[in-house]
């Protein structure tokens, strides 16, 4: 398989994976329609462009990291199913790191839309 294909196949197997977390995972769906959401307000209230960066990197790093809880709670699956203090203590790890990175975007996103919300 040449360099093109190969790339080609690994970008579909990104999106793929990014798919099939979103058919199958609820959180994650929540994620996105809070994304959307920030989305939505920041063209309403045109924000600057470094309060747009700001934004879209807190919503893809969130989306990105419920991505690698989600992997790392399939991976622990295949190793068993049964209670585990070990895999339950990195599956809630995993979902803390979410919970921090959520928590920090929202903040973020109160001290970025709070002056505009003022002015409504």
């Amino acid at each position: 398989m040449n360099y093109i294909k190969k790339r080609i196949n690994a970008f579909r197997f990104a999106f793929n994976g990014i798919w099939q977390s979103f058919k199958s995972e609820a959180h994650l769906k929540i994620l996105a329609l809070a994304a959307l959401l920030v989305i939505a307000l920041a063209f309403y209230f045109h924000v600057s462009w470094a309060e747009w960066i700001i934004l879209l990197m807190c919503c893809g790093f969130v989306i990105s990291l419920e991505l690698v809880n989600s992997a790392i709670e399939k991976l622990c699956n295949v190793f068993t199913t049964e209670h585990n203090p070990k895999i339950k203590y990195v599956k809630d790890v995993m979902a803390g790191a979410v919970l921090v990175a959520s928590i920090m975007a929202f903040i973020i996103g109160i001290i970025i839309f709070y002056p505009y919300l003022l002015t409504l």
